[in-house]
């Protein structure tokens, strides 16, 4: 007989809720839209859809794997931990912790493991050769939020369901859903928007299925965003359209910015941009005329050549016409487990640079080296160099530039590697050690990093819906069995004594605060208080007790616990989003510093690109509803019968070139050349070809069945990994130029 369960879906940051229905064999048969969760109301995706179908992927390991005779093969727990020690030892022994890197990939926000241990695991290490994901796409975001607001994960989000005037920029939410910007439905959202009498503007140089909704498509050239954006700025100051409202008493640098846009006026970047003067001030004079607005950009305008410029500039149109941190215009959420308010103080404001990669000298952000600086950390000799490689839930080989010279280095110069992976892919086929987590439906859900974006609070928690087979770990344990190996403690230490040292000493901290809302109190009776079955589950209650909405362990019986939240399995609504300034501010001044001085450097930077050529093309990528980066192919009922790797080009562009439908091509770019089939589309504006990201499964010893059979090509083989935002360190994927030919020229 089956029966139903309820999830959260992990497949994307709509964190949408789902219904399962799992056989008596403990396999999920269907997953349709939970009609009651808090969040969602029953929304899904085609991703969501096919839960199931991932969940019990063939393909996903369901062992560990070591490399034995060059070869991986199946062995047991115990084996693989072994394996993991000596290898890691022997390496920390040798050349330190330092020596040994970390990378992060995507899935790690969605995991409840994900975002509790990797820190751990940093912090073991003691290493600052950290790389991620992020500067592979939001971190242009999150370095321009550090100079705003002082902290980089100070994120405001588009209030969608009260804004009048929405502008989207280098985004595309029908399709994707949304990406820092929390937001179950956002299909519905933004219909909802236009019933209500909004206003929709979208820019992007592609004809999306969002701009096809919007009362206003602006098609600039691709990378020029963040000259149109400092000439909405100047339009604004031009024609006294600035206003702060109640946001003047906590933002400095007003006047630094006139100054930096007085000469980026709309006739100025008009050709540049390819968007006419006339365009650009009725959208300055629309934004400011709208009772509300929020302008959000992302994956378009942050991973460009002046992305942090962009990501800055969008949030600068917020703050001078007062649409920052009110209802209707782009605010901060409060999730559950951030510590529970502190009266306001200035802070240390924020930084980076505060070391250098080794061979390029790339500075440090948010405590990351760029993604694109890992192979030549690990391939170029010296002291310093990277020797052993963690990955936990990445495919750096796919999503990073030169994923073949990673390849290289990889399999030529690393003596030791570990990933943390279900699958068997382009990055952990190299390993030396895979330990594959659990499928999803034996695992319990909560979002630790979504709740710090969601367009509406609330929280959630999915306890595993399918229990774990007899003798298999939870990533929970395997993270923790990683970092009590790292502290040295051995393959058979008790992973249980992370948790608990974790509890001791963040309770220590907290009774320590005189403005906690514990201070003062016996950490033993606190940690006594606890529940949970798992360590990671008494680590959520302590964070959700001592957070905004919590219960301070007994001293407010309304408030959060674990337990009250187990009470509501299709999660509480805390919520429309909520003035938050000047709580959330950490700058050194305690305001919002409008012109930081790293950015105000590189607007001259800016100011030279005006003069640029715009011959030849440019590549941009796109998404697919049912694709998620590199991890979501390997699933039939998504790959559907047509080849979505393909370069779409312009119906003009293609005729001059003689190029046809599904016919080859030839594409050049900075670093590399691929062979890929033609799809001709007026949806391009002529001068763009478009390419998508994640694809290229063709590598010998991946184990991808389904990705293998359609492998596509991969986009970041056409870079080198030089080209950069230089106060990011995020790779330049998208508006670089690349030379198309048909493929039989050359």
């Amino acid at each position: 007989m089956s029966r139903t369960a309820l999830r959260v879906c992990p497949l994307c940051e709509a964190t949408c809720g789902l219904t399962l229905t799992i056989d008596e064999g403990g396999t999920v048969t269907q997953a349709r839209g939970d009609r009651e969760d808090v969040f969602s109301a029953g929304f899904i995706c085609p991703k969501g859809a096919t839960f199931g179908e991932l969940d019990s992927d063939p393909d996903r390991l369901r062992r560990p794997l070591v490399r034995r005779g060059g070869k991986l093969v199946e062995a047991s727990w115990q084996e693989a931990y072994e394996a993991v020690a000596a290898g890691l030892g022997t390496v920390i022994r040798e050349h330190g912790g330092e020596s040994v890197a970390v990378y992060l990939g995507n899935p790690n926000v969605h995991t409840v493991a994900g975002g509790l241990y990797p820190p751990l695991i940093i912090r073991a290490l003691g290493t600052r050769n950290i790389y991620a994901a992020s500067t592979l796409d939001q971190m242009p975001k999150q370095v321009a939020c550090g100079y705003l607001f002082g902290h980089a994960f100070a994120i405001p989000v588009p209030d969608l369901d009260r804004t009048d005037h929405l502008v989207v920029i280098g985004a595309n939410p029908m399709v994707s859903n949304g990406s820092l910007a929390t937001a179950a439905d956002f299909p519905g959202k933004l219909r909802a928007l236009r019933k209500r009498g909004g206003r929709l503007t979208v820019i992007d140089p592609k004809r999306t299925r969002t701009a096809d909704l919007a009362d206003r498509h602006l098609t600039p050239r691709p990378g020029t965003d963040a000259a149109l954006l400092l000439a909405l700025v100047q339009v604004l100051f031009a024609e006294d359209l600035v206003d702060l409202g109640g946001l003047a008493e906590h933002v400095t640098g007003v006047d630094e910015v006139r100054a930096l846009a007085a000469d980026f006026t709309p006739e100025a970047v008009a050709a540049h941009c390819d968007v006419t003067a006339d365009e650009i001030r009725a959208l300055a004079r629309e934004i400011a005329a709208a009772p509300s607005a929020a302008v959000y950009g992302r994956i378009g305008s942050t991973t460009v050549e002046f992305g942090t410029l962009s990501s800055w500039l969008i949030d600068v149109i917020n703050i001078l016409t007062g649409n920052l941190d009110r209802a209707g215009g782009v605010m901060f959420p409060l999730s559950p487990t951030t510590r529970a308010p502190r009266p306001p103080k200035p802070g240390r404001g924020f930084v980076t640079g505060r070391w250098r990669s080794r061979v390029a000298g790339h500075p440090e952000t948010v405590s990351e080296l760029p993604a694109a600086a890992l192979a030549e950390e690990i391939d170029t000799p010296g002291a310093g160099r990277v020797r052993a490689l963690i990955t936990v839930a990445g495919n750096p080989v796919l999503s990073a530039p030169d994923g073949e010279r990673l390849s290289r280095a990889l399999d030529d110069d690393l003596d030791f590697m570990v990933s943390v992976d279900p699958y068997l892919n382009e990055t952990s086929r190299h390993a030396d050690v895979v330990l594959p987590p659990p499928p999803p439906s034996q695992s319990a859900h909560f979002d630790f990093a979504f709740t710090n974006f969601s367009v509406r609070d609330n929280v959630r928690f999915s306890p595993p819906a399918v229990p774990l087979a007899d003798g298999r770990p939870d990533e929970a344990e395997i993270l923790a069995r990683l970092v009590m190996i790292l502290y040295g403690a051995g393959p058979d230490a008790d992973p249980a004594a992370v948790d608990e040292q974790v509890i001791a000493a963040t309770l220590a901290k907290e009774t320590a605060d005189p403005h906690s809302p514990v201070a003062g109190r016996e950490v033993a009776d606190l940690t006594a208080l606890l529940t949970g079955g798992t360590g990671y589950e008494r680590r959520l209650d302590m964070m959700l007790r001592l957070g905004p909405y919590g219960d301070a362990f007994g001293t407010d019986p309304e408030g959060l616990t674990l337990a009250r939240l187990r009470e509501h399995p299709h999660g509480i609504d805390l919520g429309a989003l909520k003035p938050r300034i000047p709580e959330v501010l950490r700058t050194a001044t305690g305001k919002v510093e409008l012109a930081p001085g790293p950015i105000v450097a590189d607007v001259p930077r800016l100011r030279r690109s005006l003069d640029r050529s715009a011959d030849g093309f440019v590549l941009i990528g796109r998404r697919h509803l049912r694709s998620n980066n590199s991890w979501m192919h390997n699933v039939p009922a998504l790959t559907g019968g047509t080849n979505r790797c393909t370069l779409q080009i312009h119906p003009d562009d293609a005729a001059r070139l003689g190029l046809a439908d599904s016919a080859p091509a030839r594409v050049k770019g900075p670093g590399g050349e691929l062979e890929v089939p033609v799809e001709i589309t007026d949806s391009l504006r002529p001068g763009v070809v478009s390419l998508p990201h994640g694809w290229g499964h063709d590598r010998a010893g991946a184990q991808l069945t389904t990705a293998s059979l359609r492998p596509g090509v991969n986009v970041n083989q056409l870079l080198d990994g030089s080209l950069l935002d230089p106060l990011s360190g995020t790779a330049v994927l998208n508006g670089f130029p690349v030379q198309v030919t048909a493929a039989s020229r050359l």
